[in-house]
């Protein structure tokens, strides 16, 4: 009953952005797309940022996001109205695996006229800017809803591929997360719906994201 609430909750929330006509997102270019992943190199951006404690996805994206929609909706120092921007990204801090971590956090691309000066959250909000420094993910891309159960299926689906690949032990431990998923779709849409898992990587030649040869097995 309490979880049929909390998702109640998240689809008058999502309803009211409609993520899925959301104008903005990360800027990227695909360097290197395989049959079940692709590898792209982000540029610098200004995210918002809520950190959560909780040991489910579902439940802290959840929580996570109600706080930055207060934030887009004019809960920051100047009243601004942010526009609501695409995927929101929660990302996994690591931990005694997935479902035993306590610690997630749930993000949110700033648009372009936000990206220099972003507002100040109110302090209540406990949510914090973070640069996203230009670098290579590792994406795969998944369909339905994005439950507990399902993101980790996807995230070691994920982490088989590259194991199987130039990226195998390129994983980057700079991030702090394990990974991370982001959610593209409105609530409302019950077919086609667009997630990705995506994990940071280490890469030779930042500009074109290759893989480091020292990490190719050779036989």
């Amino acid at each position: 009953m309490e979880r049929a609430r909390m998702l109640m909750k998240l689809v008058n929330l999502l309803c009211l952005v409609v993520l899925c006509n959301a104008i903005e997102s990360p800027q990227y270019a695909v360097v290197h797309s395989e049959s079940d992943f692709e590898v792209r190199l982000y540029r610098d951006s200004t995210w918002m940022s809520a950190p959560v404690r909780q040991l489910s996805f579902e439940k802290a994206t959840l929580l996570g996001f109600h706080r930055l929609f207060q934030y887009i909706q004019g809960a920051n120092l100047n009243y601004s109205r942010i526009a609501m921007t695409a995927p929101v990204v929660t990302s996994l801090v690591p931990g005694a695996g997935p479902l035993h971590s306590f610690a997630y956090f749930v993000n949110l691309y700033l648009p372009v006229k936000f990206q220099a000066d972003p507002p100040t959250p109110l302090p209540e909000l406990h949510l914090k800017p973070f640069e996203w420094d230009s670098h290579c993910v590792a994406v795969r891309k998944f369909f339905g809803f994005a439950k507990d159960e399902i993101v980790v299926r996807e995230a070691e689906k994920l982490a088989i591929s590259l194991s199987r690949s130039p990226w195998a032990n390129s994983t980057s431990d700079d991030s702090g997360y394990a990974y991370s998923i982001a959610q593209y779709s409105s609530p409302f849409q019950f077919i086609g719906r667009v997630n990705e898992v995506w994990v940071d990587i280490e890469a030779s030649g930042i500009d074109g994201c290759k893989p480091s040869t020292k990490n190719i097995a050779t036989s």
